[in-house]
């Protein structure tokens, strides 16, 4: 390839073959997005605000907020797809250091909501929660880390990732948040598990984890042990803390296999269930739409998982792998807590349904996740191995 091809194709354009014709790139290539990725997000958040319509008593207010959030996210999205994976591996350290700086501005001056000390608010601008952030900063700073070390990652290198992970994880979790603080926890954590870490290694982690479950226990607020309690038996406080999880199983229980039918349910229209447009909204899914209804919409859910493997296994740099590979693992995680929970197989600890739940600043964390992904895809020759 002669010399002025060779800085042609370092700048982006097409190269000529010797007798050949420049190879035309799609409109998707050229904005960095995935097609089939892109339309089943769309359809999801499309379904989302069909099922938030009926949970929110048909209120066409939430719908349209709703709708704008989906609008700013998707924007967030595209824009994000057009850096290159060189940027996030050198930001990262910077995007996590921002994050935890801001975490102890929460500690410090946040917002109560809720029972919680969570959020950061600029007057008459914006209020956000920055534990959000750091359910991509995290990993990313993982990721960064174990690009520069020789894998699969060492016992020292598993020290220095504890000690990135840990921190804003300790700081999430004395909000409280104990939802957000194990999934920030479990983001970081599968890059550590897909750098290669050797099974010694993980059988010693695993060990030491449940050798701390005590401490942990003893740690945890009186609300967050009253869950745990409330999931092994709901009905020893079926008016007070058990009462979520009762409604949410009675509404998905009542549904059948085909649903009472849209706006039809009765446990979410004459709000028996709480939380119903947010954590809860899967049972108003599953109460009018049914059996069929939920195994269409978790087959959705795997279709958009099984494509981000593709596009994270098409990445072909350690740095893009690892963190292209968090993202769309930790999105399955979300929306098996979130089901698990709503249905009485986990506890209940406040994770949102992905981009299907009322919410602002999870769904544009969400989508920039996967801008981030389709970025890596478009970008995957950019990096060395």
């Amino acid at each position: 390839m002669p010399w002025q091809a060779i800085t042609r194709s370092l700048r982006g354009h097409p190269v000529r073959p010797s007798g050949g014709i420049p190879k035309r790139r799609s409109i998707w290539e050229r904005i960095h997005l995935d097609p089939w990725l892109l339309g089943l997000l769309l359809i999801l958040m499309s379904s989302g605000l069909l099922v938030i319509y009926s949970a929110s008593g048909q209120s066409m207010n939430v719908v349209i907020a709703q709708a704008i959030r989906f609008g700013v996210a998707l924007v967030a999205m595209v824009v994000v797809a057009q850096f290159s994976p060189i940027f996030f591996m050198r930001w990262a350290p910077v995007a996590y250091g921002v994050g935890v700086l801001m975490l102890v501005a929460v500690e410090l001056v946040g917002d109560f909501g809720m029972g919680a000390q969570r959020w950061l608010e600029i007057p008459g601008v914006i209020r956000f929660q920055p534990s959000e952030m750091m359910k991509l900063a995290v990993p990313m700073m993982v990721a960064a880390y174990l690009y520069r070390c020789e894998l699969p990652p060492k016992l020292k290198d598993i020290v220095v990732c504890a000690f990135i992970i840990g921190l804003p994880v300790a700081l999430i979790a004395a909000q409280p948040d104990l939802g957000t603080s194990l999934l920030v926890a479990s983001a970081a954590i599968i890059v550590v598990l897909l750098a290669g870490l050797s099974w010694r290694l993980i059988g010693l982690v695993s060990v030491l984890l449940i050798s701390g479950f005590p401490l942990l226990w003893m740690n945890l607020h009186n609300y967050q042990r009253q869950r745990i309690l409330t999931f092994l038996n709901p009905e020893t406080d079926p008016l007070g803390s058990g009462w979520n999880i009762i409604q949410s199983t009675t509404a998905i229980g009542s549904g059948g296999v085909f649903g009472k039918g849209w706006l039809e349910g009765t446990q979410s229209q004459l709000e028996f269930l709480p939380e119903r447009h947010t954590d809860f909204i899967v049972a108003v899914l599953g109460e009018e739409v049914g059996l069929i209804g939920m195994v269409v919409l978790i087959f959705l859910y795997l279709l958009i998982v099984s494509r981000g493997l593709w596009l994270a296994s098409e990445s072909q740099n350690t740095f893009g792998r690892l963190v292209a590979g968090s993202i769309i693992l930790t999105f399955f995680i979300y929306v098996f807590v979130n089901i698990g929970m709503v249905s009485g197989i986990l506890p209940v600890v406040g994770v949102p349904l992905p981009l299907v739940s009322y919410g602002g600043t999870s769904s544009v964390t969400l989508l920039v996740g996967f801008g981030i992904l389709m970025s890596i895809h478009a970008h995957r020759r950019l990096l060395p191995r």
